[in-house]
């Protein structure tokens, strides 16, 4: 919004000229959703605890999880406010990437919401039933992927993959790539929800892939860059970089609410539109694959789940003593803080490797 009302102004006074500028709307976006987070985080919390929506925990898992029954959930509704309104302020509206991801996002976040509304206020212990959420998911990437069809972000690429790495070496997946588009929404949505069991873990790691794909999305839409770069050019993904800074910030805010011991979990609510548009980002920018690398913590922990149901309905024996992953770390000794915090630092060095592609090119 601040774009369409002071940039035309740059002609009666230029240092409005700034607001022309992704790089300083994508900081100011930052600054802004991490104080709205801020200031949002103790007025839902404080409202949460009047109205007893707090977190259920399993009887099987971790001993020392037991304390944090009952602390107050749906926290996303913190990310979502402040991502919503800091992109709303900060991104061109007349922008279609900008349009796609701001109701995606409010479709997840709904989604999600609904989850947590049935298990936490109705006691429906199941909540939103697996096969309605997978619906809801899907629906949103199939769409978005016939659009890209009419309107391809990039229409020498429409249904091609980048093989990170190799520059110029791309595979034609045809009318397959339809298929893998919902497969890269709806796995990294449910990725971070599986991630999303210890204080900060789920929100950290969404940090440090937020601002890589930031970075790739501004590069993606600079035409010298991308060129230099041998990525392939979309042009005005650039304004992508200001919902995932906006991100960035939100998820930075939260974090101090989050992290050990939590006052606050995000839910449902949070983890699956935070993990469904990171994976809607990487179909608009064309770099779907690059995520399996810079989310890798989120892949792991998703496979992790997958290795230990497969392991005990083939063998009738777990490979780890409890699935995701974090738990099991857990249970063989490591403190919450440690396990999360070494988490991050994976993550931080997947997101390393992931932008060393762009050298190697």
């Amino acid at each position: 919004m601040f774009y369409h009302i002071f940039y035309p102004l740059h002609v009666y006074f230029f240092p409005f000229n700034v607001f022309k500028y992704i790089t300083f709307r994508a900081g100011a976006a930052i600054f802004t959703s991490l104080l709205l987070s801020l200031f949002i985080a103790p007025l839902l919390i404080k409202k949460l605890k009047q109205w007893h929506i707090g977190q259920q925990i399993r009887e099987d898992g971790p001993p020392a999880h037991i304390k944090k029954a009952g602390t107050p959930t749906m926290g996303g509704l913190i990310i979502l406010i402040s991502l919503v309104i800091s992109t709303f302020l900060w991104a061109r509206l007349d922008n279609r990437f900008t349009i796609i991801i701001l109701l995606s996002t409010l479709w997840l976040g709904l989604l999600g919401f609904l989850d947590d509304y049935l298990k936490l206020i109705k006691k429906r212990s199941r909540g939103l039933m697996a096969r309605y959420k997978l619906l809801g998911q899907s629906i949103l990437a199939l769409i978005i992927v016939i659009y890209l069809f009419y309107y391809p972000a990039n229409s020498e690429y429409v249904t091609q993959l980048n093989i990170p790495y190799l520059k110029d070496f791309f595979i034609n997946f045809g009318l397959l790539y339809v298929f893998f588009a919902i497969l890269l929404v709806v796995g990294s949505s449910n990725a971070v929800n599986l991630t999303d069991g210890l204080d900060g873990l789920a929100v950290g790691s969404i940090l440090i892939v937020a601002m890589t794909y930031a970075l790739m999305a501004y590069l993606s839409g600079h035409a010298k860059f991308s060129g230099y770069l041998g990525i392939v050019p979309v042009s005005g993904a650039g304004e992508l970089s200001i919902f995932l800074s906006s991100m960035a910030g939100a998820g930075l805010g939260f974090l101090w609410f989050n992290s050990y011991p939590a006052e606050v979990f995000m839910g449902d609510t949070g983890s699956l539109f935070l993990g469904g548009t990171i994976g809607i980002v990487a179909l608009l920018i064309k770099q779907e694959l690059l995520l399996v690398i810079v989310g890798g913590v989120f892949v792991v922990e998703a496979l992790s789940v997958i290795l230990q149901v497969a392991s005990f309905k083939l063998r009738g024996k777990r490979v780890l003593k409890m699935a995701p992953l974090h738990h099991h770390f857990e249970l063989i000794g490591w403190s919450e803080p440690k396990v999360v915090i070494r988490f991050w630092i994976v993550g931080i060095i997947l997101a390393l490797i992931a932008l060393s592609a762009l050298k190697l090119r």
